[in-house]
């Protein structure tokens, strides 16, 4: 991975902690590295998160709130109804 070189300015105390809690040999640059990776990829999952309620919402505004397929589900399970009956859930023999 290509390196670019920066200059940050931290607050003293966080500097001093950092320095306290860093693993064993670890340098304090790997230690702010792995920081900075592990907020970008906290950041893009919520992103990604925030796209699917936002998709969600779409979806629900245009169709409505969907009926749970779950009683279906347990019934086909548990051999109550024939799984032909399921299909207009969209489930079917897929759960047997």
């Amino acid at each position: 991975m290509e390196r670019e070189a920066i200059t940050i300015r931290l607050p003293a105390n966080l500097l001093e902690q950092a320095r306290q809690f860093r693993e064993g040999s670890e340098s304090f640059k790997e230690m702010v590295v792995e920081a900075i990776a592990h907020k970008v990829r906290r950041r893009r999952s919520l992103a990604v998160h925030q796209r699917i309620m936002a998709r969600s919402a779409e979806v629900e505004a245009k169709t409505g709130i969907q009926s749970s397929s779950m009683d279906l589900i347990r019934q086909l399970r548990a051999g109550e109804v024939h799984p032909d009956e399921g299909r207009e859930w969209g489930v079917g023999l897929y759960l047997m």
